[in-house]
Order: structure tokens, then sequence, then C-alpha cells
């Protein structure tokens, strides 16, 4: 058998073979990864698993160039020649089934498709150190509200200010996980891990002058924490500690419906 065959999207398994079935096995569908991508692939992608029946399609890593032709492609998706690789079928369907397209510029996030309403078990604390982390806390929180998370945001509550963390420790108390997010010495997930009882996700950050190695103090900070319920993520991956605190919190749900 060739290496050229494919199910849906014609043209598709020249760069992509989407995972159709992924919500089935994880709980959530496939999402496109955008840094090295093109924007015709990004789109192609995420038609096709549109037509393959998600709900609604995440890419991430997508800088403001990239994401400004993503938008103008997907506005003329009804021509088979913008969907690049996806076919006259899927042109058609586009066209009878209008999906709109937001650009989330400082989490670098694209959604396609309307977000569905929260169903997890409680709310996901994203918290950010500093201004600066922002970037990485925002794509954490909006993959969140993506996943069907209702997520409270706590930033700039960094230890310099400890003050600061501790105004809203109460409301911390009430989530059922954490994303804690900063750079330099990356010492916030174990102040917040002594803080609460929910799992917190750490999420270290590129964010510091010289000798924060671009984030890897942070990271080893984080791994050497003495507060039992912090785990890590790797640098600057937002996304990923998102993911994890929404599996977290649908735990009580499983038996559900996955496709959200």
């Amino acid at each position: 058998m060739g290496c050229d065959h494919h199910e849906r999207g014609e043209g598709l398994s020249a760069f992509a073979r989407p995972d159709y079935n992924r919500a089935s096995r994880q709980g959530a569908g496939e999402v496109i990864y955008g840094e090295g991508k093109t924007a015709e692939q990004i789109v192609a992608i995420a038609a096709a698993l549109l037509e393959a029946g998600q709900p609604r399609v995440l890419a991430t890593r997508v800088g403001d160039g990239k994401a400004g032709t993503v938008e103008v492609l997907w506005a003329e998706r009804g021509s088979a020649a913008a969907v690049t690789g996806a076919g006259a079928t899927l042109a058609a369907t586009l066209r009878a089934r209008p999906v709109p397209l937001t650009f989330h510029r400082e989490a670098r996030l694209l959604v396609f498709g309307e977000l569905g309403a929260p169903d997890g078990d409680g709310v996901v604390a994203v918290v950010a150190a500093g201004t600066s982390d922002l970037p990485v806390a925002e794509e954490a929180a909006l993959t969140a509200e993506f996943l069907g998370n209702e997520v409270m945001r706590c930033y700039d509550v960094g230890v310099a200010g400890l003050h600061r963390l501790l105004d809203v420790a109460d409301d911390l108390r009430r989530a059922r996980a954490i994303v804690a997010v900063a750079g330099l010495e990356g010492a916030l997930a174990s102040v917040v891990g002594g803080l609460v009882d929910c799992p917190v996700i750490a999420v270290p950050t590129s964010v510091g002058y010289g000798a924060s190695f671009g984030g890897i103090a942070a990271l080893l900070a984080m791994l050497n924490s003495c507060a039992s319920g912090v785990s890590v993520v790797n640098i600057d991956n937002g996304f990923g500690a998102a993911f994890q605190a929404s599996a977290i919190n649908h735990l009580n749900g499983r038996g559900a419906a996955v496709e959200r």
C-alpha cells in the first residue's frame, strides 16, 4: 500500500495526517501547533478537523503575520484554492457551515469556532508572577477556557511583593487546579503550593536576565520545589499546563460526552 492513503481532506497527507479520533481517546480533539507550519497548512488542517466533526479547533504559537494570513484565507474558505489541499467537497461544507475565527494576539492563539460553556468540576486558576509572564499565562488561561473550564486569572502576584499573593489566597483555595507561571527564580509555584490543597502545575517562563538562562533557572527551581503538590511542564508551555489542569478539572465527568 502506498504512503499517500488518507481518509479525509484531499491532499492533506502530503504534510499532515489529522487525528480525527483523539477526542474519543483523550477527552479533547487535536490541537494544531502553529509554529513551523504555514498559514495554508494551518487552515487546511483546521478545516479538515471541523469537517470531521470536531466542534472547534485551537492553533497555538501563531504570530501576528501568520495569523493575518490565516484570517484572510479563512475568510475566503469557500474557494477550494484558498484551503490548500482541502478540496472542493470541504470548501462546500465550509460554505454551508460558517465557522468564526478569533485571534488572541497576546497568547498567540487562533480559535476556529465558538467556545463552549464550562463543564468542568470547578475552577482552574491561572496565576502569573509578573506582567512579563502574561503571554504564557494567557496561553494557559485561554487554552483552559477552550477545553471547557471556568478560569480565574490572578496576575502580577509574584513573591517580590508577597502581600499581593496573600490577597488572593482565599480565592486560590477555591480552585480545583492551579497553573502557576513564573520566570526569574521561579519561586511562585512553591509558595502557591504551600498555600493550597489542590494540584499546582508550574510553568517556568523564559523571562529574566542572563543567569536565568532562558528559563532554565526557573525550571530547575520548580523541579526542586519542596511543596509536595507541584508538578512541572516545560519552559513557556502554557498549553501543556492548561491541558493537565483541564484533565484534573474533568475527572468526575470522564463518563460524559467528550466532544464538548
